[in-house]
């Protein structure tokens, strides 16, 4: 697949990978046949794709097992290349009429379960979410319909435990591995909806534990120093936001949540203050001469350009400058943030040095 405006491949969601091993292996109990090596899986948007297929084994006449292989084309996605099991078994093929059989989804070695609320899957069950759910339920009944009644299916992912520790799982409360996901089976390349669908879950479940407060956070480094500083705070108020900011207030504003706190290091924050609802590079680089144009425009102070290559190396020259131009761009940012919440929602400011020190509070 290609995403021809961009000329980036996109990929297969884990949620898909699944449906199609499931799909195999079911297909080669029936066939009795392990030399299958790709699947048709119908898609949520009414296509059918066809997905390789890595193995299939059949352990009995009435179970076997399969696996793909996840392309996420390049979608930096830490799943990527990672193998998605399927293990398919018959539990029951009395069937006195035709029916669609009672198809029972568990999840296996290095699939994560959900202990935490405000999840789309319920407590104590397989973060497998409802999509793959469905994907998986469908292509097993395209197989095996009105030959059974009753049919168990078993997600594994074998490094699944391994590549959790990669991603928000544990702060979202789902351990002992990943997630199976995709609403629509497609993963497209630097996948803002998924990051974004990352945040709004995130702040679900933060509401789901009770909390009246999120921080929000442009990286680890900052998101690190205020988990210090605030350590009165559970740790689902902890959100990383990303890039995302104005994305992220405005998901905030939609929820009742009394405060929040805005974690970020300088760079960040002069995106910030310069109006930047996005902050990624790829949205633009900051150049330093740019923020010096800013700074003289908005308070009065100049620097001398040709001295400065980054804005890193701009709030080394203010700190030794004038200090204060760090709260005048912190006051002016906080001030700018506020727009995107309604003015009941108190928010925070907290300025993480790159010495992983608090330059500012507020």
């Amino acid at each position: 697949m290609k995403n021809k405006k961009k000329g980036l491949k996109e990929g297969f969601s884990t949620g898909a990978c699944a449906a199609a091993a499931a799909k195999a292996a079911a297909l080669s109990i029936i066939k009795k046949d392990i030399s299958i090596s790709k699947v048709s899986l119908d898609f949520p948007d009414g296509k059918a794709r066809e997905l390789p297929i890595k193995t299939v084994l059949l352990l009995s006449d009435k179970k076997a097992r399969a696996s793909v292989i996840k392309n996420a084309g390049d979608d930096p996605d830490v799943t990527h290349g990672a193998e998605i099991v399927a293990e398919v078994e018959i539990i029951s093929k009395k069937n006195l009429y035709p029916i669609e059989p009672n198809i029972k989804i568990k999840g296996g070695k290095g699939v994560g379960v959900v202990t935490k609320p405000g999840l789309a899957v319920k407590v104590g069950e397989p973060a497998i979410n409802p999509v793959p759910r469905q994907m998986i339920k469908d292509a097993v009944n395209s197989i095996l319909k009105d030959k059974c009644s009753k049919v168990s299916v078993t997600i594994i992912v074998p490094k699944g435990e391994e590549l959790a520790q990669k991603t928000l799982n544990p702060r979202l409360g789902i351990v002992g591995g990943i997630s199976i996901l995709g609403t629509t089976g497609i993963v497209k390349p630097i996948s803002e909806a998924a990051w974004c669908a990352t945040i709004s879950v995130a702040m679900d479940v933060a509401l789901a534990a009770g909390l009246d407060s999120v921080c929000l956070s442009t990286g680890r480094t900052s998101e690190a120093v205020a988990m210090k500083r605030l350590s009165f705070l559970k740790e689902e108020a902890f959100i990383s936001m990303g890039d995302y900011v104005g994305f992220s207030l405005k998901e905030a504003s939609r929820r009742p949540f009394k405060r929040i706190y805005i974690a970020c290091q300088w760079s960040k924050l002069m995106k910030i203050a310069m109006g930047w609802d996005q902050t990624h590079v790829r949205f633009g680089a900051l150049e330093p001469d740019k923020a010096c144009d800013f700074i003289k425009k908005q308070f009065g102070v100049s620097f001398s350009k040709k001295d400065i290559n980054t804005v890193r190396q701009l709030l080394g020259i203010i700190l030794k400058k004038d200090k204060s131009i760090v709260e005048k761009v912190c006051k002016f940012s906080l001030n700018r943030l506020k727009s995107f919440l309604p003015q009941e929602k108190d928010i925070h400011l907290i300025l993480v040095s790159y010495e992983k020190e608090i330059l500012y509070e507020e």
